[in-house]
């Protein structure tokens, strides 16, 4: 097991160069000069030379990516900002602020909707996914059936802003969508989130049902569950014992791809209801060509998906053990 970690973690890391080395040459194909953006109407040469100095792309392409590549893992200084201790993100273009301390004041944001939504779609579209599983061919497993698949073809900015008009401008159901600090004020916390944790769930309640569903379906039909059947086991002793079990690998390591996209950012949902999360910041840093921040929040989303990758593959062992890890 250990050197199966290592030699995951080994490639994990390979993938985040890759990644970071790729976006930021992306960048530098967009036809935009962060200095002049920076330098205002009454720019001169002089000024404009020195802003290129100041947020250090006066250098060929490869000195700036092993520049920064350098920062992450020893720190670096620079010009005008001083000296930038490791692990050394850089510093927005577009505000000056440290890229790190920038993510991490979004990131509690992000965390919450992201293990919220988690939360729900998971109780629903697994619980309904089950009872459906368990009344195959009845009314209930075609209800369930017929509403994952309209809620699957649905979208989230669509969702977001008919909730918005109705349940909380003219009902006054929900509080308005906003994030406070959970250790500040909890019921705030959660009021200004239910509704976004709904909307973003309702997709992802959607998928779980279908394939919780197909999974357990197939897993009855299995010849070692009819034997359990036949030995005169009770029928939930196996269906938690042996078909679920055998169901959850797939939904496992789909919920650990989900929950690693959720934390990188969820952008649709977080703009839909002006929340300041790590998805806003991604939209934003595009927007401003912002390349400090552009590549922060992308390995902090690649690198989010690679850790619950591994998690997952990690925990297989435990959830079936026919499964070896060689």
């Amino acid at each position: 097991m250990s050197r199966f970690l290592v030699r995951r973690v080994l490639g994990a890391l390979v993938i985040l160069l890759i990644i970071s080395a790729i976006t930021f040459g992306l960048f530098y194909a967009i036809p935009r000069d962060p200095a002049m953006m920076s330098c205002g109407k009454n720019c001169t040469p002089d000024m404009l030379a020195q802003i290129r100095h100041n947020l250090g792309i006066d250098h060929p392409i490869p000195v700036q990516y092993w520049d920064w590549l350098k920062g992450v893992f020893v720190g670096r200084d620079y010009a005008g900002f001083g000296n930038c201790n490791a692990p050394c993100l850089g510093y927005s273009f577009a505000n000056r602020e440290p890229v790190l301390g920038t993510i991490m004041d979004r990131l509690p944001t992000t965390l919450s909707l992201a293990f919220g939504a988690a939360v729900v779609f998971l109780i629903f579209g697994v619980g309904a996914g089950m009872l459906a599983a368990v009344k195959q061919g009845k009314f209930l497993d075609k209800f369930a059936s017929s509403a994952s698949l309209f809620g699957s073809s649905l979208q989230i900015y669509f969702v977001g802003y008919v909730a918005m008009f109705f349940l909380v401008s003219k009902l006054h159901l929900f509080a308005q969508p906003s994030y406070t600090p959970f250790t500040e004020d909890p019921v705030s916390w959660f009021s200004g989130l239910l509704l976004p944790w709904l909307t973003l769930a309702i997709i992802f309640t959607a998928n779980y049902t279908r394939m919780t569903r197909s999974q357990l379906v197939e897993q009855l039909s299995e010849d070692y569950v009819r034997t359990a059947r036949a030995k005169g086991l009770s029928r939930a002793n196996v269906f938690f014992r042996f078909a679920w079990r055998g169901a959850m690998g797939p939904i496992v390591t789909v919920f650990g791809i989900d929950l690693g996209v959720l934390i990188g950012g969820a952008i649709i949902t977080e703009s839909t209801f002006s929340i300041q999360g790590i998805g806003r910041l991604a939209v934003d840093s595009v927007n401003k060509s912002d390349l400090p921040m552009l590549l922060g929040v992308t390995i902090l989303s690649a690198g989010a998906i690679v850790f619950f990758n591994i998690i997952v593959d990690a925990v297989y062992a435990l959830i079936d053990p026919r499964i070896r890890l060689a």
